[in-house]
């Protein structure tokens, strides 16, 4: 898979600013070995050597999440930079180009349009921005929302400058709840946009924000939604155990999983939007081995949690998948959808 964007610390080595270090999950207190990325062969502990974010990790039963609802002020952080810099170029090269035109054409038909304003939900270390700000003509403003103030600082100083015609792009940061997004909260919107957001989701949040949309009178690019079908080259009999067991997982506590997608065409649908969908998967070769080792990790950990009494044929599976990998002879393509939900335009779409 070629390369075709920058990570966050690409931008960073280029002079936009100065990351600071996160503690590692040796300096952070009260943190257990739960993100040591070394090469293991040995998976007898699969939530050891898996980067949060990319499968369970963190006290027992817990889900590796981004949670942009209201919770403890000591709830870590629920995805590590570490994950969200090695998945972002399969991101870009999965992210569907075709559902651009469309998403254009509406912008550009905005009334009284002075610049777009562009909420970017659960934003992460921004690569949404760095993805899309480039690929739209006019000056944008990006709202980045997450509930962890490290990531947003990535963000704000790995955001793009310029736009496609070379308009400024600006960006501000906001610590976000997205189960209270409300239209008031999109006033002025001309986007919103999301990445790996809707699969984490509940129906009811997924209803508010297409609710929000709606009411705000803004499309909606909600992009990488999970659609619970892997495919790997070679196969394994125990491939659709692993996934079945995965999907499950997706599902704890009420949250939606690879039915998200369905979910949201629905939701928006019932607020009067045109929905259009377009495939966006990982695929993943040698050239991606780190980030294919490392969602090996996460997927067979996630699916182990969910059924523990895979852990032994999980153990064995693992660790011939880890030497596939490392061999240059594993092929995986992870399916995902990408979601535009145009709502129907109203006054306060404007900006």
């Amino acid at each position: 898979m070629r390369k075709t964007t920058a990570t966050p610390a690409d931008l960073a080595r280029r002079g936009r600013g100065v990351i600071p270090a996160q503690p590692g999950p040796r300096e952070a207190a009260g943190t257990a070995d739960t993100t040591d990325t070394g090469d293991v062969t040995d998976a007898a502990d699969v939530s050891h050597v898996v980067i949060a974010g990319a499968g369970p990790v963190g006290r027992p039963g817990e889900r590796a999440t981004v949670r942009l609802r209201e919770t403890g002020p000591d709830e870590p952080p629920r995805y590590a930079p570490e994950w969200l810099e090695l998945r972002e170029s399969a991101d870009a090269d999965a992210r569907s180009s075709a559902l651009l035109d469309p998403l254009r054409i509406r912008l550009a038909n905005l009334p009284g349009r002075a610049g777009l304003v562009i909420h970017d939900l659960g934003c992460g270390t921004g690569s949404m921005g760095r993805w899309l700000a480039p690929r739209l003509d006019g000056a944008q403003h990006w709202i980045l929302h997450d509930r962890d103030p490290y990531l947003l600082h990535f963000a704000a100083v790995a955001s793009p400058r310029s736009a496609a015609d070379g308009s400024r792009v600006t960006v501000e940061t906001r610590r976000g709840d997205v189960a209270r997004l409300t239209p008031d909260a999109l006033a002025g919107a001309s986007l919103v946009t999301a990445s790996a957001l809707l699969d984490v989701l509940t129906r009811e949040e997924i209803d508010t924000l297409a609710a929000a949309c709606a009411g705000a009178g803004c499309p909606a690019l909600l992009t990488l939604s999970v659609a619970g079908r892997v495919e790997l080259t070679p196969g394994d009999p125990l491939d659709a155990e692993i996934t079945a067991a995965f999907n499950a997982h997706q599902r704890r506590g009420g949250l939606l999983g690879p039915d998200a997608v369905t979910a949201a065409c629905e939701a928006f649908a019932e607020h009067g939007a045109t929905v259009k969908l377009h495939p966006s998967a990982w695929r993943l070769g040698p050239e991606e081995s780190a980030l294919t080792a490392q969602w090996l990790r996460g997927w067979v950990g996630a699916a182990v949690e969910e059924r523990p009494e895979l852990a032994a044929r999980a153990e064995r599976y693992l660790a011939a998948r880890l030497a596939a990998c490392a061999a240059g002879e594993l092929r995986v393509v992870v399916h995902h959808s990408d979601l535009l939900a145009l709502a129907r335009p109203t006054g306060g779409a404007s900006t």
